[in-house]
């Protein structure tokens, strides 16, 4: 992941490797990261996160982790995957 991507560069970035979020899910996007006040980086995270463990963008698990990451002060992609695996969402 481009840590230096602002959170639209880095959608568009998704966008263009094939990665389609559906209007929606881009206003849910936001949402959350206004709601948590997360940083681009941590909303990025939880985004790579979602897909991930997921393999489509689910909402709710989205605005769950990054509350989550938030809450315990995450902030760097190697401490959320660590973190992430630490919970048992990823191997």
């Amino acid at each position: 992941m481009k840590k230096d991507l602002s959170l639209g560069e880095f959608l568009l970035d998704m966008k263009g490797r094939g990665f389609k979020f559906e209007q929606d899910a881009i206003g849910f996007i936001y949402f959350g990261q206004r709601s948590t006040d997360a940083s681009d980086q941590l909303v990025k995270f939880a985004i790579e996160i979602t897909l991930k463990t997921q393999k489509t963008f689910d909402g709710s698990f989205y605005i769950s982790l990054l509350e989550t990451l938030k809450e315990n002060e995450i902030n760097s992609r190697h401490k959320a995957l660590q973190f992430v695996k630490d919970i048992g969402l990823l191997a």
